[in-house]
């Protein structure tokens, strides 16, 4: 009954951790939510709110609207890259893949993979969004 009771209140600090954590821009991944989870609920909340912290801080915000237009307009190159790993968001794009800015919003750049449009954050080339 102990156990139970225990993990119980670890999955609720980590509920409140997290919840806490998204409302504070100044801690960021499991280092943050960690500090977070030890205000909340001491060495427990800690230990919980690492783990949800590094989740949500792993978590990549979408594109804004304008930017996903401006991809979706930009025309298909003749010869498409294709790369052997599947694109999957929040991971990078392989060093052989050219991606070019977006020159509205320079935090973005795209490229065209296994014909489809990717946008990708150009300093670590991680996915943002496959558009179909």
């Amino acid at each position: 009954m102990k156990i139970k009771m225990i993990a119980f209140a670890a999955a609720s600090l980590g509920l409140l951790a997290g919840t806490a954590y998204a409302q504070s821009s100044t801690v960021n991944g499991a280092a943050g939510g960690a500090v977070t989870g030890a205000i909340v609920g001491g060495p427990v909340g800690a230990a919980v709110g690492g783990v949800t912290g590094a989740i949500v801080g792993t978590m990549i915000d979408p594109p804004p609207q304008q930017v996903v237009t401006y991809v979706q307009q930009q025309p298909i190159p003749s010869e498409s890259v294709v790369v052997r790993e599947k694109v999957i968001v929040g991971q990078p794009l392989p060093e052989t893949v050219v991606v070019t800015p977006v020159p509205e919003n320079p935090k973005y750049a795209y490229a065209v993979v296994n014909h489809e449009r990717v946008i990708v954050e150009p300093s670590s080339r991680k996915v943002i969004r496959v558009i179909n």
